[in-house]
């Protein structure tokens, strides 16, 4: 098995700085720290390595699984990463719209897959993603949550894409308390209580919502030499009703963006 702690002591050595969440914390040099973005730039190249690490690609079909996609539709990798849900998308005949806040990351997405036609990969934010409204069929988002400022608002954002009828699957961590994910990893949040995710995608106006365990757990090894973490993952899915849903207070949630 690759040892993670090994990864992060090879990119840090490449690029000099360590990354922390804190912004009003100097790295040892007196640099600033560097950001979520930055983060995942330098760890782009290894990052296919260092995934194996924290979980198996069972996620990832639980994930697609789950959303019972067919050949030809289009599906949305929202915090795509290197490409680890949109591999298996790709693998069974969807086009796939990569998005993440990386450039770095898509690059690797564009030099491991030779799509064309089919891959489509975009720079974007989780509060304004650079597609249109209801248009895509399916929206995935693995591990990513746990790294946006607000989980709501990405999620309504995540809605706003799907077309009616389309499916949101999210695969995440459940709350835990590993400290060491905020500075090492640049994680925002440690985890999530299953009752605020399904509470978040109904809010959202999505319909049959099911929140479970995927029944694998995340493993992370501290470079700090804090406990090692292991963190079982829950799978979030819900699907966009054909008509106008509305959320509380009476706001249809196909309404177009300011």
């Amino acid at each position: 098995m690759v040892n993670f702690a090994g990864l992060e002591v090879l990119w840090r050595g490449q690029t000099g700085r360590h990354p922390t969440l804190n912004g009003d914390t100097a790295l040892e040099d007196g640099r600033p720290p560097m950001s979520s973005k930055e983060y995942f730039d330098d760890v782009a190249r290894h990052w296919d390595r260092m995934r194996e690490v924290f979980f198996s690609e069972a996620v990832r079909d639980r994930a697609i699984s789950t959303a019972q996609v067919q050949p030809g539709e289009i599906a949305a990798d929202i915090g795509a990463g290197s490409g680890f849900v949109t591999e298996g998308l790709l693998e069974r005949g969807l086009r796939v719209i990569a998005v993440d806040q990386s450039p770095v990351m898509l690059e690797e997405i564009g030099r491991k897959f030779a799509s064309p036609g089919a891959l489509d990969c975009r720079v974007g934010q989780a509060e304004e993603l650079p597609l249109t409204n209801e248009s895509v069929d399916h929206v995935f988002a693995n591990m990513y949550l746990h790294h946006v400022e607000s989980p709501l608002d990405a999620i309504g954002e995540m809605v706003r894409i799907l077309k009616p009828g389309g499916t949101l699957v999210i695969t995440d961590l459940d709350e835990h308390d590993f400290e060491f994910l905020r500075s090492e990893q640049h994680d925002l949040w440690l985890g999530f209580k299953r009752e605020d995710v399904q509470a978040w995608l109904c809010a959202s106006g999505l319909i049959d919502v099911v929140v479970d365990c995927v029944g694998e757990d995340c493993c992370s090894q501290s470079e700090a030499g804090a406990d090692p973490a292991r963190i079982s993952i829950f799978a979030a899915y819900g699907r966009k009703p054909v008509g106008p849903a509305l959320l509380p207070g009476g706001e249809d949630t196909r309404k177009e963006q300011a």
